[in-house]
């Protein structure tokens, strides 16, 4: 079984949407709690994670940022509306990443992954969602397609 480490955004929690998806999928998902008040704290749980050896990260808003402030040895990323701006991390992402985001996202700015994209060889931007959410049907489905391309 394929395991997924899924960093949930600022304003979530752990089993949310994506989560409960992704596990009827059939994939084993890690899904720690990350407080909300303390990026470096968040990222320490992250890091912390991948010890059990995730075959894919897929961080959500804030757990975007943090997927990319992880050191995650290249394993492959999915990035939702990825908040790396807001957080102030790096912008290098390596090239098995898939960012998915919403041109209607009132939260996170669309402009910001297409940045990111600029800033990096080999990333893929997907335009797809109703909104900063990403739990729509149309969402989901690029999510689920980007990981199967990713890692099966």
């Amino acid at each position: 079984m394929k395991k997924i480490l899924f960093l949930h955004g600022l304003e979530s929690k752990p089993g949310g949407s994506k989560v409960v998806h992704l596990s009827a999928l059939g994939y084993d998902v890690l899904n720690p709690w990350l407080p909300a008040n303390d990026f470096s704290v968040s990222l320490n749980v992250a890091q912390k994670e991948l010890e059990k050896q995730p075959d894919i990260i897929v961080g959500s808003s804030r757990g975007g940022a943090l997927a990319l402030a992880l050191e995650a040895h290249n394993i492959p990323l999915v990035l939702i509306a990825p908040a790396w701006k807001r957080f102030g991390v790096a912008t290098n992402a390596h090239v098995n990443t898939i960012i998915l985001h919403s041109e209607y996202d009132d939260i996170v700015p669309f402009v910001d992954s297409q940045e990111l994209f600029r800033n990096n060889t080999g990333l893929e931007v997907i335009a797809c969602g109703e909104g900063h959410r990403m739990n729509d049907t149309d969402a989901l489905h690029h999510l689920t397609g980007a990981i199967k391309r990713l890692i099966g």
